[in-house]
């Protein structure tokens, strides 16, 4: 029998290990560490549940351009967006294919393990100038993020376009304990996109 590589692309087996080692991280209750196939990298990734936001959604346009309605950033929250966002390894500051938003790209040292999520080039989500964002999640944690409050789908996701599935608006935070929580699922994005296992609170100044 052919070694199985021969007949899988091996970028195929990384993208499902990735894949699983998510959901395995999201969906772990326990201490003990998850199963690790020999020879290869899995990051365990933690789940951290999302408080219900509070007050209501601000309004969002139902079409493309997607955009938040009538949301000022506050200067002070929007700096440590910004701070914490590229302070992170592997995240770099780039001009986003889309417009003349700031775009979160990743660096090229790292291996995209879900090219699906990626926006264009290395960008997997770029920051507006109101502090909102648009930002791939993984499909079931971007809809616990709009069910707490935090994000809205954009159109190309509600229409279920080919590739727009889990891509959503974060809305501007307003406070340091909103941050916390953007900032929280901009983590949860960079690691599903990258297979990585970072914590948000590393961040943190």
């Amino acid at each position: 029998m052919l070694p199985i590589t021969h007949i899988i692309d091996h970028r195929d087996i990384r993208h499902l290990i990735a894949a699983l080692a998510i959901l395995m991280g999201f969906g772990c209750t326990s201490d003990e560490p998850a199963a690790v196939i020999p020879g290869t990298i899995v990051y365990t990734i933690e789940k951290v549940e999302l408080p219900e936001r509070d007050g209501s959604p601000p309004a969002t346009t139902s079409d493309v351009p997607h955009q938040q309605i009538d949301v000022d950033p506050v200067p002070e929250v929007n700096d440590e967006l910004f701070r914490r966002v590229f302070s992170v390894p592997g995240i770099e500051s780039q001009p986003s294919v889309v417009a003349g938003w700031d775009g979160i790209w990743l660096s090229e040292q790292l291996e995209i393990m879900v090219q699906e999520a990626i926006i264009g080039e290395r960008e997997f989500g770029h920051i507006h100038h109101d502090g909102s964002l648009h930002i791939f999640l993984e499909p079931n944690r971007a809809i616990e993020a709009i069910k707490t409050g935090w994000a809205v789908a954009h159109p190309y996701a509600v229409e279920r376009r080919d590739g727009w599935d889990g891509f959503v608006m974060l809305y501007t935070p307003q406070s340091i304990d909103e941050l916390n929580v953007t900032f929280q699922l901009i983590i949860d994005s960079f690691n599903y996109v990258t297979g990585q296992g970072l914590q948000a609170t590393d961040y943190y100044d």
